[in-house]
């Protein structure tokens, strides 16, 4: 089985300068755990939810929120995302796709074709819809 196949097609990109709190509402919104981010159309790195809980202030909307923990809301996704996300085609095989997610120990891989278009993105759950399936 190929990625292709089995590959979560719907994908959101920001852009480089978004604000965490534009991405937290992106995240609260679509249910998504990771966002892709491109410059000029191509994929330049990939922020997960995980990464955006640690660098938002846990004051944030509540009691104790104060200018300090408003300004974590306004950093940019430059300033925390991964650069250069690893990738596979679309045509590379399920296998070899979580191989290389558990050596690198990442928890999804942006679907690039060869032309450099972004088709989707495999996370671990794709993965392991996959193997209930079978």
């Amino acid at each position: 089985m190929i990625v292709n196949e089995i590959m979560t097609t719907k994908v959101i990109t920001i852009e480089m300068d978004d604000t965490l709190g534009q991405i937290q509402k992106i995240f609260e919104k679509h249910k998504f755990h990771h966002l892709l981010i491109v410059d000029d159309g191509e994929l330049i790195g990939i922020i997960s939810d995980r990464d955006v809980l640690k660098e938002i202030s846990p004051y944030v909307n509540t009691i104790s929120e104060d200018s300090r923990a408003r300004q974590t809301l306004k950093k940019k996704a430059h300033q925390i995302m991964s650069r250069k996300p690893i990738t596979v085609e679309p045509d590379t095989l399920v296998d070899d796709a979580a191989s290389i997610m558990l050596k690198k120990n990442i928890s999804c891989l942006p679907v690039v074709s060869p032309s450099g278009n972004i088709d989707g993105i495999l996370s671990w759950k794709d993965i392991l819809k996959c193997l209930l399936m079978l």
